[in-house]
């Protein structure tokens, strides 16, 4: 990983290397700093998938 590994504070919504915050406050490892400084959106996306197929699991009526 040249320069990384790359994490995401949750504290201070910044990216930085593993010197960084408490392992608590961060999400990552990301492989490169543009992966994690787009991990809010990956956590989004991949909840929203998780919901659907909870719902499906669930037989429920799709979201609108």
């Amino acid at each position: 990983m040249a320069g990384g590994p790359w994490f995401f504070c949750l504290k201070h919504h910044t990216v930085e290397p593993r010197e960084g915050c408490a392992e608590r406050h961060r999400l990552g490892p990301y492989e490169t700093r543009e992966e994690a400084e787009h991990a809010l959106q990956a956590v989004a996306e991949r909840n929203e998938e998780l919901d659907a197929e909870d719902r499906e699991w669930r037989g429920d009526p799709p979201a609108s």
